[in-house]
C-alpha cells in the first residue's frame, strides 16, 4: 500500500475510492461510470471506468486508479432484478435508485457535469454519496 501511494504521488496519480449508501436491498448488483470531461458525460460508451459490484450491508465500495486528471464526474444505478439497466417508467423516471457524484441533483432532468463534477488530489481520494429513489 505504502509504496502504491508513493507511485501515485511521483507519477501524479490520484485513486478515487466511492462509497454509495443508503441502497434499499442488497438485491442486484451496482453499476457506475466515471467521466472526465463534460462532453462525455452520461455519453455510456464515452466513460474512461465502468464497474458493476455487489452491494454488502446496503452500501457498495467501488474504486478507481491510476487517474491523472484533476476533475471526474460519475453516474450509477441500482439495478435490482439484474436486467442490466436502469428501470423507467412510461413517463421516463427510474423506478430504480439512482446518482451522480457530488450528490448533484438536476431541475426536470439530469444535474450538469458542472455540478457533478468532483476535484482530485494527487493520492486517495474518498467520497460518499447517495442513492435517490
Amino acid at each position: 500500500m505504502f509504496f502504491h501511494l508513493l507511485f501515485a504521488l511521483l507519477n501524479f496519480e490520484s485513486t478515487l475510492t466511492v462509497t454509495i449508501e443508503n441502497c434499499k436491498s442488497n438485491k442486484g448488483k451496482l453499476f457506475i461510470a466515471l467521466y472526465d470531461s463534460e462532453k462525455a458525460f452520461m455519453k455510456e460508451p464515452q466513460a474512461i471506468s465502468k464497474k458493476v459490484v455487489v452491494i454488502e450491508n446496503g452500501k457498495a465500495i467501488i474504486q478507481f486508479s491510476a487517474l491523472t486528471q484533476s476533475e471526474y464526474a460519475f453516474v450509477f444505478f441500482h439495478d435490482e432484478n439484474n436486467n442490466g439497466q436502469l428501470d423507467k417508467n412510461i413517463f421516463g423516471i427510474p423506478t430504480e435508485g439512482y446518482g451522480f457524484s457530488n450528490n448533484a441533483k438536476g431541475v426536470f432532468g439530469p444535474p450538469s457535469y458542472e455540478k457533478s463534477k468532483i476535484t482530485m488530489k494527487v493520492g486517495l481520494n474518498k467520497t460518499a454519496v447517495k442513492l435517490n429513489y
